[in-house]
This record gives structure tokens, C-alpha cells and sequence, in this order.
């Protein structure tokens, strides 16, 4: 076994970096928080939007990465 960089794909870096940031306003709907955003989002369940598009991003930044280690694997 070499000891060669292991590089993320650019794609999942964005797409997981963005899940975070959906992240975060989900958060705060949940915790009561969400008005200091916008007043629409004063309801605690305004977060489950932002849930949702969080874990589809994360989901969606997997693919890029479990191709990368696949396409890695082959070369190897």
C-alpha cells in the first residue's frame, strides 16, 4: 500500500458544503429561530424544507465521491 493523496472531487466538496449551509436554517426553524431569517419561517416545521434539500445535497455529493474512489480503484 502506497501513501498517495486522496483528493475530493470538487463536485462533492461544493455539494456537501452546501448541505451545510442548508443545514444551518433548518436549525434554527427547529429551534424557533427561523423569523430572525424571515417571518415566513417562524413555524418550527419551515426547517423540514431545508432538512430535506440538506440530506438530498449531502446524497447528491456521495456520488461524485464514490465515483472518484471507484474510477481510483480501477487504476490501481
Amino acid at each position: 500500500m502506497t501513501n498517495k493523496s486522496v483528493r475530493m472531487p470538487l463536485s462533492a466538496l461544493v455539494l456537501f458544503v452546501l448541505a451545510v449551509l442548508a443545514l444551518i436554517p433548518a436549525l434554527m426553524c427547529f429551534a424557533g429561530e427561523g423569523e430572525r431569517l424571515h417571518p415566513v419561517l417562524s413555524d418550527p416545521m419551515a426547517g423540514l424544507a431545508f432538512l430535506v434539500s440538506a440530506i438530498a445535497l449531502a446524497g447528491s455529493g456521495a456520488f461524485p465521491l464514490v465515483l472518484a474512489r471507484l474510477a481510483r480503484r480501477d487504476r490501481d
